[in-house]
């Protein structure tokens, strides 16, 4: 043996015994045989000795760090020339036919791999061989360590063969598609029959488990399922690749994309559509449970797997576990936002979903996603002519209280609603609305919040910031919110404060409230006032006293004319005169009252009798006091006597006048009873259609009605229906005729200023009327922009002049 060390003298007869040593056959590169790697290991006679004399001739010849340079030639020229074109070409053909894709992927890799093992065996005896030896290799400080934490530790000579792995085989970290797709639904199968064989053992108790036709994880037949084949060939490949490195290049983009459609699937399957539940840990639970378990073990592979307990390996499915947890708030998130106006339409009962929500939006960045999602779907479905009034403020409240719910600093609830309060300004019955809901016990929400009883929050008034009385639980605002608005007003949780401030007065509402008032006891013509003086004293509380004083009175006026309509009827009044019929009335304080719809009506002459009476019997109490009676309000109770019927009707005093003439003669034109009763004939033949759907009119001829005294018993005698009809038609002026007559207040004063002053520009105008006219509940405020369109119609009727940004009176006579 010592002989054959000597013989080893130059340089050149050393370097044939390493590459005898370290070479590998061409033929053991391709072969399919799975003994290949134990004949490669025998494929030399070179003796441990003259491997031992040929590695020091080389160290003391100081070239022994070209050995490792030398290997990794070769192993990057064989790949480069025989195992990468066969590995392609694999993948540029069509999937043979009855061939599985497990079964395709399983021979291709094994095939790489047995190209490749032999290669990886040298690599570690010849590493082995440098470390024992301490061979000198070449500088390597330029590689990066793969699986060490340290970026300058020493690249193992595994690791840079691996590296080249990677290089030659997947040059690119994105796969071509064609391997991509087939990767895909290989990973895809197998995550099929993991979540089956998973879902089959939580089941392994039901009765029915086992009684499908089909198999749930590979959709073959129950009698030639392959679930365990493509399992065997899924821990397999995943071995393999791992031994090479390759796992991660090969299968980690179509993993991802599996598992993102998986969740996606999942969450959409499970939660869409039912607001009622919280998911979200339900999800989370089955997300650790079923996907990132089989994730482990695409990556670690099970607990016998020696590379189950690599620390790197565990490490790196940690990383991307919280990923997954991202991708799944992300997903959910996502779901949720898609039906998020129908979670606002159903809130509270949608609480645990916008909970959920909540909680996906301090995981993730989606806020102005949200915001400008929901401003999407609010203007697409809500703000348009469409939908009424009514509808839209209940939408507005809940989306108030869910959206406090969803962000506590009324952020995303600024952002989301603005566009909301702009178009409910221009709604012409919003305030209505508002105050209807206030005082109406059907409509529950407002009501409710009425009775709280917090003091109104107007944004003009939340100047400072009242919040650091309570600084250790202090939070600043998120970035994107508004800042020329308070904490406190975003942070303020009172419905009605913000429906306030959509329009920013109280006076607006007040007024509002005093005509919806005034339209209350009018229509209903009951002396009964404790529920609206409830109301009132809620309203106070808001909107304070001052406010409402004229609301005060208008309920005295309805208390004091049930005690004088007790002394006007008291036959023993002094000079009492008696009605025929008899005559209960509102008796009102004109000046604290809104303005009355103007009607004319000419009633009967016995009617005009009764009222006369009452004005005297008034007059007798009062004494420097009368009577203006409006005729057209009122309330009227009946009795139409027929040949075959008595008919009791509840009416208005233009259909009970209508009826009354019918007793004088029994056939009437509309132009007839319009000369009569002082009503126009549009409005008289909208008001015959009543009695003729109560059976008791007849139109003859056109325009021409005759009164039916005997009909069918079938006849329809609703009493209510009226009660309808005139609940439609308010007793009070419209808004525009109301406000029409405030400008016209104005313009009094407007005409005082410009004949003392001369001339005034529009700025002045307005604050003189501000200060002067624009005091008390009878009168409402006037924008810069309102006064000047009413000045410029002045200037149109040549009532004003116009010149140099001023305006004056004209000159009598010109």
């Amino acid at each position: 043996m010592s002989a054959s060390v000597e013989c080893i003298r130059d340089i050149g007869t050393a370097w044939k015994v390493i590459e005898t040593a370290f070479s590998v056959t061409p033929t053991t590169g391709l072969r399919k045989d799975s003994n290949t790697t134990a004949s490669a290991t025998q494929s030399t006679l070179t003796t441990s000795m003259e491997l031992q004399s040929a590695l020091e001739l080389l160290i003391n010849h100081g070239v022994g760090h070209i050995i490792e340079e030398w290997f990794l030639e070769e192993l990057r020229v064989h790949l480069q020339c025989r195992v990468a074109p066969v590995f392609t070409a694999h993948f540029n053909k069509e999937l043979p036919p009855d061939t599985s894709v497990a079964s395709y992927m399983c021979e291709v890799i094994q095939e790489l791999y047995d190209s490749l093992a032999p290669y990886v065996l040298k690599l570690k005896q010849l590493e082995d061989l440098v470390n024992l030896y301490q061979i000198p290799t070449a500088d390597n400080t330029d590689y990066s360590a793969v699986k060490n934490s340290t970026p300058t530790a020493k690249v193992s000579l595994l690791e840079r063969a691996q590296t080249l792995f990677k290089a030659v085989l997947l040059p690119r970290y994105q796969l071509p598609e064609r391997l991509y797709a087939l990767v895909k639904r290989f990973y895809s199968a197998a995550m099929q029959v993991h979540h089956a064989i998973d879902d089959a053992v939580d089941k392994e108790n039901d009765e029915e488990a086992g009684e499908g036709i089909r198999c749930l994880g590979c959709s073959s037949d129950a009698d030639d399922c392959s679930c365990s084949n493509l399992t065997l060939a899924f821990r397999q490949i995943n071995q393999q690749l791992y031994e090479l490195d390759l796992l991660e290049r090969f299968a980690g983009e179509a993993v991802t994309s599996v598992i993102h459609e998986k969740i996606c699937s999942h969450v959409q399957h499970s939660c869409k559509g039912n607001f009622e539940v919280s998911y979200l840990r339900s999800l989370e639970h089955w997300l650790e449970t079923k996907v990132v378990r089989w994730l482990s073990e695409v990556y670690r592979g099970s607990d016998a797997c020696p590379r189950y307990s690599d620390p790197h390996v565990a490490a790196s499915v940690e990383v991307y576990e919280s990923r997954l947890h991202h991708l799944l708030y992300e997903t959910y998130a996502a779901v949720r936002m898609e039906q998020l106006f129908n979670i606002i339409i159903e809130y509270p009962e949608s609480e645990p979903a916008m909970l959920d929500l909540r909680r996906c939006l301090e995981k993730t960045n989606l806020r102005s996603q949200l915001v400008k999602s929901l401003k999407t779907a609010l203007e697409t479905r809500l703000l348009h002519p469409g939908v009424n009034t009514t509808d839209i403020l209940t939408a507005y409240i809940s989306g108030i209280r869910a959206l406090r719910t969803l962000d506590p600093t009324g952020v995303i609830l600024e952002l989301v609603c603005e566009p909301v309060r702009k178009y409910l300004r221009t709604r012409d019955d919003t305030v209505r609305c508002i105050v209807s809901s206030l005082t109406d016990d059907s409509s529950g929400e407002l009501a409710d919040e009425l009775i709280r009883g917090e003091p109104l929050l107007l944004e003009d008034s939340c100047q400072g910031e009242d919040d650091m009385f309570n600084w250790e639980t202090w939070f600043p605002d998120p970035v994107d919110a508004d800042p020329t608005k308070t904490s406190q007003s975003r942070r303020s949780s009172d419905i009605i404060s913000m429906l306030v401030n959509i329009y920013g007065s109280k006076e607006l509402f007040v007024n509002e409230y005093r005509t919806l008032l005034a339209d209350r006891i009018l229509s209903q013509f009951n002396y009964d006032t404790d529920k609206e003086i409830r109301y009132l004293e809620l309203l106070k509380l808001r909107f304070g006293d001052s406010q409402l004083h004229y609301c005060e009175v208008m309920l005295k006026d309805v208390v004091d004319s049930k005690r004088m309509n007790a002394l006007i009827h008291n036959a023993k009044l002094l000079g009492h005169q008696q009605m025929d019929p008899p005559i209960n009335a509102m008796t009102l304080s004109a000046q604290f009252w809104p303005s009355f719809r103007e009607d004319k009506l000419e009633l009967p002459e016995s009617i005009k009798r009764s009222l006369d009476s009452y004005t005297r019997n008034f007059e007798t109490l009062k004494g420097n006091r009368t009577l203006c009676w409006k005729p057209h309000l009122g309330l009227v109770n009946l009795e139409i006597e027929l040949k075959d019927r008595k008919v009791p009707v509840i009416c208005s005093p233009v259909h009970a006048t209508i009826i009354m003439h019918f007793q004088e003669q029994c056939s009437w034109t509309v132009d007839e009873l319009s000369a009569v009763m002082h009503v126009p004939v549009s409005v008289l033949r909208r008001k015959i259609t009543f009695w003729q759907s109560q059976g008791l009119l007849k139109e003859e001829k056109t325009d021409s009605f005759i009164l039916i005294e005997e009909g069918s018993k079938g006849g329809r005698h609703d009493v209510h229906m009226i009660e309808l009809e005139e609940e439609a038609e308010s007793a009070m002026a419209s808004s525009h005729d109301q406000r029409e007559e405030e400008l016209q207040v104005f313009w009094s004063y407007i005409m005082g200023m410009l004949t003392n002053l001369e001339s005034l520009p529009i700025e002045k105008i307005h604050s003189m009327l501000k200060m002067f006219a624009m005091q008390g509940p009878s009168t409402g405020e006037c924008s810069i922009q309102e006064l000047k369109y009413f000045l410029d119609r002045k200037v149109k009727e040549q009532q004003l002049i116009y010149a140099g940004g001023v305006y004056r009176l004209p000159k009598s006579g010109s």
